[in-house]
């Protein structure tokens, strides 16, 4: 999975101000000062993705064994299923994480795959990459990004803030908020397809796996061995058969092969 020697290779997290914490979770940095490529997987997210690659061309790898060069800037997602990137020597990226509906906010459509330039109507974004090549720390590279994106940001719609902040378990999140709000499910339902580009139930089922995978990251961080049938109980999965689905589903990996190759993957914080 990974090529070369890893001493070189530096990958951070990046927090956003409270302002932005809505539309942005985190922004990722990873810079490759080896010399060789390294090859990493990042896990799913269910958010929007922007990609900025600076120093040469990034590589994509997609789950049908395709791979997409990534020059300047790419828009990807919602990422729904792992998929591998490749930083050659001398080659640093930034991914901002769009949170929730905030990729809508930004562009009115949740999904896309290619270069944002594409989604409006001049190369501001080539612009912005221009800019953000000349600046070498990755955190005023962030602090630059948001600037430039504040004036673009739309207000957020009623409904999407609810959807996003509803945590009651004991209720399902469409029912309850067609209730509150007089809407029928299927709007709500609609509603969040389109502004989210997910449904509910995907959403659902991706985050009992994250609570699957953040139990084996916490065990295997304590040096304890995995209790698989302990981690099935507490997150909800019916056997073992559907947790390796569900880790096959996001990963290609079983869960047996996510413990071999854990340090290789990004795992998300959402």
């Amino acid at each position: 999975m990974n090529q070369g020697n890893h001493q070189g290779y530096q990958q951070s997290r990046l927090p956003v101000p409270a302002a932005y914490e809505a539309v942005f979770s985190y922004f990722y940095h990873a810079v490759n000062n080896t010399n060789v490529a390294v090859t990493k997987t990042l896990l799913p997210t269910y958010q929007t993705i922007m990609v900025f690659v600076f120093g040469g061309k990034g590589i994509l790898h997609s789950a049908q064994e395709t791979q997409l060069e990534v020059e300047q800037c790419m828009v990807l997602g919602p990422v729904k299923r792992a998929f591998d990137y490749t930083l050659p020597a001398g080659t640093s990226i930034l991914v901002a994480n769009f949170k929730d509906d905030a990729f809508y906010r930004f562009f009115g459509r949740a999904t896309m795959v290619g270069h944002p330039d594409e989604l409006v109507e001049d190369n501001c974004f080539t612009a912005l990459w221009e800019s953000l090549q000349h600046i070498p720390a990755p955190g005023a590279q962030v602090a630059y990004i948001l600037d430039f994106c504040k004036p673009y940001l739309q207000d957020r719609h009623l409904l999407s803030a609810q959807l996003a902040a509803f945590e009651d378990e004991n209720q399902h999140p469409v029912k309850a908020l067609a209730d509150a709000t007089g809407q029928s499910e299927r709007n709500v339902q609609l509603h969040q397809k389109k502004q989210f580009g997910y449904t509910v139930k995907e959403r659902q089922r991706y985050q009992r796996f994250l609570k699957a995978v953040q139990m084996v990251e916490q065990q295997v961080a304590a040096g304890a061995p995995v209790d698989w049938f302990d981690l099935i109980e507490a997150c909800g999965y019916y056997d073992q058969s559907q947790l390796i689905h569900d880790f096959r589903h996001y990963l290609r990996l079983s869960p047996k092969q996510y413990l071999k190759f854990q340090e290789d993957i990004c795992l998300p914080k959402v």
